[in-house]
């Protein structure tokens, strides 16, 4: 099939402007993908254009209703019997390869054809829930409803966590990393001292700690609900498996250490209790000042054992840049891995240029987005394989 012409890409921007019309969000992208699939597809088939187009422009299941009368009304208010193979310059239909008929097969072969002619049969899209699923993984979360981020809350709860974990001093009896001289020699008294079998062990595993400094300021405010769910979620993970919980801060213009708040089952009543106990929800950010108190009053505490820390924030700061510098760089001395994950960076044409990230991006190990779910995603990934990476310094 060739590619569709100017005629029928000009009636095709015209239906998407229908529903843009009727209210159904259909960016530009997905215009472009619904023209693409018409050079893949035979547009003399009725059906095969409409589930085409559904496809392409339809991605909220509530849609799909509205969509279907739209596309019935625009294409008959055009004088089409048969949309939209007569928009094309063409007048024959593509030959058709005939297939021979079983015996037994000629009147099923008729009432296919018969059939052919008729309304199409409904077609169960089993491929609809995973559509409808990446969707929300890749909307922001600036962008979502309220229905969505309910829908992407419990999203959260479904992830498949894997601890990072860090190689200790300590030794057990598993394993061919090293030889244990002792337990060998031990054994070899029952053999009059003869080395019969050697026994070998290998180095301990533990989790690493995390510690999750969360902006709650007033820039941070479309996106600081969602990633406390996040680490509410991690952290309840992480207490099921045994491990311990994430050290989680939030900032603004002050510190606060709502780690005890997070042991709560229930994230409403976590995220209740954390609403009151933050003072400074929605204010300024002096990331620099927040940082200082961190540094002085809780890194010792937290930082030990191969910590990774997490820092939450746009990097819009009030405060002095050299002082964020200075403390940036005190920080990632202390701990294992600093990551800074920044909900903007999934944002086109997005470039780090406030004079906060300018200040902090030497003393960085990782900036990564955390715009929506398929980001959370990821960073879930990049937590998993920290433990092999510089364990020979930690």
């Amino acid at each position: 099939m060739t590619a569709p012409t100017e005629q029928l890409l000009s009636h095709v921007v015209g239906f998407v402007r229908s529903l843009r019309g009727e209210g159904i969000v259909v960016t530009p992208g997905q215009t472009a993908t619904f023209a693409r699939a018409l050079g893949e597809i035979s547009i003399f088939d009725p059906v095969a254009f409409f589930y085409a187009a559904q496809s392409s422009l339809v991605t909220r299941r509530e849609d799909q209703a509205k969509f279907a009368e739209l596309f019935r009304k625009f294409w008959q208010n055009l004088g089409l019997e048969r949309f939209p193979g007569e928009l094309l310059s063409q007048t024959t239909l593509p030959p058709k390869r005939e297939q021979k008929a079983k015996p037994g097969e000629v009147g099923r072969e008729s009432r296919s054809s018969g059939e052919s002619n008729s309304q199409p049969l409904p077609i169960v899209d089993r491929a609809l829930t995973f559509s409808e699923t990446e969707v929300l993984k890749q909307k922001r979360f600036d962008q979502m409803t309220e229905e969505e981020l309910e829908a992407a809350r419990k999203l959260l709860y479904n992830f498949v966590w894997n601890p990072p974990e860090r190689r200790t001093r300590r030794m057990k009896a598993i394993g061919k990393e090293q030889l244990d001289i002792r337990r060998s020699f031990r054994r070899s008294l029952k053999h009059q001292g003869e080395l019969v079998q050697l026994d070998w062990r290998t180095h301990k595993h533990k989790p690493r700690p995390i510690i999750a400094l969360a902006d709650v300021s007033g820039s941070m405010e479309r996106y600081a609900r969602m990633l406390l769910h996040f680490l509410h979620a991690f952290s309840l993970q992480q207490s099921r498996q045994g491990v311990r919980q994430i050290e989680t801060f939030t900032f603004g213009t002050r510190l606060t250490r709502i780690t005890r708040t997070f042991k709560k089952r229930s994230v409403v009543a976590a995220l209740a209790e954390v609403g009151q106990q933050v003072k400074d929800w929605s204010g300024g950010t002096r990331i620099g000042a927040c940082l200082h108190t961190f540094n002085h009053t809780w890194a010792k505490r937290v930082l030990g054992r191969g910590a990774i820390v997490l820092v939450i924030s746009d990097g819009w700061d009030q405060g002095e840049p050299g002082l964020l510098a200075f403390e940036m760089e005190r920080l990632q001395k202390s701990c294992h891995r600093l990551i800074w994950l920044n909900p903007l960076v999934g944002t086109p044409g997005y470039q780090p240029l406030t004079r906060g990230l300018v200040a902090a991006m030497p003393f960085i190990d990782d900036f990564l987005p955390v715009h929506n779910l398929k980001s959370l995603e990821q960073l879930v990934e990049v937590l998993a394989t920290v433990q092999r990476q510089r364990d020979s310094i930690h």
